[in-house]
């Protein structure tokens, strides 16, 4: 922080790293060789969709860039209770984290680039267990970090999982360090 910002007691906003979603595969091997997590195949992007013209061009982009191959996972867009946008996009197999982390960094790109980074709040990776477990790797647009959403059922978070998983992926992804921002994202799809 410079003088002229610490005398205004104002600080720079930390710089989103959105490549940080191609270390996703490799912290997949992580947990699944640490706790038999893995993932689902379907990973999803949210946030505010803006009216306009503008915006509009800018999602249809984003859909027909990932619909345009020949083997194309599904793509669907869906509203949440709280006025979100959910981009999920489904049909990778587990063993194609790679193309989805590149979908979800195209979906993120694209909408940054044509200037509604602002509405952007977070992308996520679910992943799963033979038990049941169940839990996103939730990535923080705002603040280019990450952490794990483990719902239970109802309005509950599994707690221990998420701090397992925390601790696990510390070296190989930025994790969240501050508890308070990891937001609850009930009923986000795929979980």
């Amino acid at each position: 922080m410079g003088l002229w910002e610490a005398m205004r007691a104002r600080v720079q906003p930390r710089r989103n790293d959105l490549d940080a979603l191609f270390h996703v595969p490799s912290a997949a091997i992580t947990l699944q060789t640490a706790l038999g997590l893995e993932p689902t195949g379907t990973g999803s992007v949210c946030y505010r969709a803006a009216g306009g013209a503008a915006f509009a061009q800018a999602q249809q982009d984003v859909l027909a860039l990932i619909e345009g191959d020949a083997d194309a996972p599904d793509v669907t867009v869906t509203q949440d209770d709280f006025g979100f946008t959910w981009l999920v996009v489904a049909g990778h197999d587990g063993s194609d984290l790679s193309g989805l982390c590149t979908d979800l960094h195209a979906v993120n790109t694209t909408l940054e680039l044509n200037g509604f980074a602002s509405g952007l709040l977070c992308s996520m990776v679910p992943f799963a267990n033979a038990a049941g477990q169940r839990f996103g790797l939730t990535y923080l647009y705002k603040q280019g970090t990450f952490y794990p959403f483990a719902p239970q059922g109802g309005q509950t978070r599994d707690t221990l999982l998420e701090l397992s998983v925390r601790d696990l992926l510390v070296e190989e992804l930025p994790m969240e360090p501050d508890l308070q921002r990891w937001l609850a994202v009930w009923k986000a799809p795929g979980l």
